[in-house]
């Protein structure tokens, strides 16, 4: 794409000193030279010399992000080793529950693999098959446990082939199950690992409909159907019970399948089911999960997609009525992007990203939630959130524009200069006053620099005809 330069003059025949009112010879030869400069830039096209990132330049910025993931590591074996995660400014370690399943090894180790960092891969590995247990008395977050422990392990014995990996992911698979014993297959959203015992019935789309990757994966590997039934009917046990004009709401009661808040919406509590529906359909070849997407994404673009002069953005609608509840959107609305690039739809995914780069460069960095409409934060904290830089993978991948590639650069490049800490990268806990929180969650190895990277890298490194990501990044082999 070039850009180019119009200048239009506005200027008298003659050019008087404002002074004393008399010709003045040397505004005379200003004059002419402008006219000159002026036919010049109308002629010639002007490109920005960001407009092209050279092999070289984005080699460098592989680089970069391969020298940040390992800072990171480093400072979570420093610091953290065997613990879950780091916290990067008081330079300790942290565990989710009652003891370390060391969650930051996992997650990151296809990271490490992918990056051709062989180093940390073997260390992370390591780490995993020595510490690693779920024979624990322990309660989980089924979401949570499945996204990060259960995908890292398939895609890491995928990309890996230790079966170890494997063995992992059957052990964890069987120890979750006992969630979805719900009277509507809907899973509660906590479960004990060793006694099976559950709790927590009112959940959500994203935490009800986020199995069907992992779990398809599990039955594809056990020879056991049960796995991917039991996803695929709790995922559209939620798809059944969208409104008469087709929306799901935010929150649910599992037990009896009535909705406690019908407020819709494509971010937090919601994005992933939508994303597992469509993904379904690239990695297993499901049918009914392709329409199900079909029908759900067109009534998110009739009732929510809001099209402004800032780009286009998602709002919030009552489920029922589709009128507008809040303007809402954020940092994980921002992955609809990519999943529509996905689906083919670029000319509405482009616009999206237009909002989406919106949103990082008012603020300088994108906060968790603002109000698309008066340009107020609702909620300000950037928790090195990789969404925005998913959707820049995808839109480059589709289109090869390298304004996604710039906009992914000044991504990274403002979180490298801005996050770090001597020992990692630490989350904000405020855009606005761009202050720090003691935290650096294991996604941001396994999916944010991961994205990062493969932005700038070789399409080799990772082939699309070949792999999908889950929500958590882990790469898995799409189904023969």
């Amino acid at each position: 794409m070039e850009l180019k330069v119009s200048v239009t003059l506005q200027y008298t025949s003659s050019v008087k000193c404002q002074a004393c009112r008399i010709q003045h010879p040397s505004f005379m030869k200003i004059k002419l030279f402008l006219i000159f400069l002026t036919g010049i830039l109308l002629q010639v096209p002007f490109v920005s010399p960001a407009q092209h990132l050279s092999d070289a330049a984005k080699k460098l910025q592989c680089d970069l992000i391969v020298d940040a993931c390992r800072h990171a590591w480093q400072g979570y074996m420093k610091d953290a080793n065997g613990y879950d995660a780091l916290m990067p400014i008081s330079k300790k370690g942290q565990n989710w529950y009652s003891s370390s399943l060391v969650m930051t090894p996992v997650d990151a180790f296809d990271t490490f693999y992918l990056l051709k960092m062989k180093k940390e891969a073997d260390e992370a590995k390591n780490l995993i098959f020595k510490d690693l247990s779920f024979r624990k008395d322990m309660e989980v977050q089924l979401f949570e446990v499945s996204i990060r422990f259960l995908g890292g392990l398939i895609a890491s014995y995928e990309l890996d082939g230790d079966p170890r990996f494997l063995n992992l992911a059957k052990d964890l698979g069987k120890r979750l199950l006992p969630a979805f014993k719900s009277p509507t297959g809907m899973p509660y959203r906590f479960v004990n690992l060793q006694t099976g015992k559950t709790r927590d019935p009112l959940s959500n789309p994203a935490e009800i409909g986020s199995y069907l990757l992992e779990f398809g994966k599990l039955t594809q590997y056990t020879g056991d159907s049960v796995y991917y039934k039991t996803a695929k009917k709790a995922s559209f046990e939620v798809f059944t019970r969208r409104s008469r004009i087709g929306l799901v709401g935010t929150v649910i009661d599992v037990n009896t399948g009535n909705w406690i808040n019908t407020e819709s919406q494509i971010g937090a509590r919601i994005d992933s089911y939508y994303e597992y529906l469509y993904k379904a359909w690239l990695l297993f070849g499901d049918k009914d999960c392709k329409a199900a997407w079909v029908a759900s994404n067109d009534v998110i673009v009739k009732y929510l997609y809001t099209k402004t002069t800032k780009g286009a953005f998602f709002t919030r609608v009552d489920m029922n009525t589709g009128i507008e509840t809040r303007p809402l959107y954020g940092a994980l609305d921002a992955f609809y992007a990519g999943i529509l690039t996905l689906s083919g739809n670029l000319a509405l995914a482009e616009n999206i990203q237009q909002g989406n780069t919106y949103m990082w460069a008012k603020f300088h960095m994108e906060p968790e939630e603002f109000n698309f409409r008066n340009d107020s934060v609702t909620s300000p904290g950037y928790a090195l959130r990789p969404e925005n830089m998913e959707s820049c993978f995808y839109l480059y991948r589709a289109t090869k524009d390298e304004q996604y590639l710039r906009m992914g650069k000044k991504m990274i490049d403002d979180i490298l200069s801005k996050c770090k800490t001597t020992d990692g990268f630490a989350a904000v806990k405020d855009v606005r006053t761009m202050e720090l929180e003691d935290s650096m969650e294991s996604f941001f190895l396994a999916e944010t620099l991961k994205y990062a990277y493969l932005i700038f890298a070789p399409e080799s490194t990772l082939d699309l005809n070949q792999y999908v990501f889950t929500t958590e990044a882990h790469p898995l082999k799409i189904a023969k």
